[in-house]
């Protein structure tokens, strides 16, 4: 018998924001070498807690998630073009955006390989990929990780290292950064030009 599938972030999207609080992320801006003259993707975005923070740093703003819950709470915050999509198949051109950014999203995705190959399709030559993630690496992150897992979040949390390993491009230039707290990591993909 085939169980039906609960919608988390639907049912979470109305009171998100106050349980995941958004913050100013100076450190992003840093990361994605911000600002750009050029387009900016907020991939799995959600409420837009984040990418609010974007606008005035890019182009324009693009804020892209599957849940249309999630997407509507992000009225008022800013400019923000809104695209209901999955990551695994986003509806731009090659090389439309300067710079993604992707928090805390990556372990709720369904097709990780596939998703890294669609923000590369999409990402200029010279442009910036960053994505944050909880650091699988640390013992508070396998709770979440365990916690997400009993809650049916079909979650599949990341190292690092696996992640950065889904951008195998002769022309990606890949970092890795951890905080200082030891919960979250950041891959930093540049598209080299050749």
């Amino acid at each position: 018998m085939h169980m039906p599938v609960f919608d988390h972030f639907g049912f979470l999207a109305p009171f998100y924001d106050r349980l995941i609080k958004p913050k100013a992320p100076e450190y992003l801006w840093d990361l994605a070498n911000l600002p750009t003259d050029g387009l900016l993707l907020d991939a799995g975005g959600g409420t837009g807690r984040v990418a609010q923070f974007m606008t005035g740093k890019a182009a324009r703003v693009i804020l892209a998630d599957l849940s249309m819950e999630m997407l509507a709470q992000a009225d008022g915050k800013g400019m923000l073009l809104r695209v209901c999509t999955h990551t695994e198949g986003f509806p731009f051109p090659e090389a439309s955006f300067a710079r993604v950014i992707m928090v805390d999203a990556l372990h709720h995705v369904c097709d990780q390989p596939q998703t890294a190959r669609e923000i590369w399709r999409i990402l200029q030559p010279g442009g910036i990929l960053v994505i944050e993630e909880p650091d699988l690496r640390t013992f508070t992150v396998k709770l979440v990780a365990l916690g997400e897992k009993l809650a049916l979040m079909r979650s599949h949390f990341l190292a690092p290292e696996a992640i950065a390993a889904l951008f195998d491009d002769s022309t990606a230039q890949v970092q890795i950064k951890s905080d200082p707290d030891g919960f979250n990591a950041w891959v930093i993909v540049k598209k080299g030009n050749g």
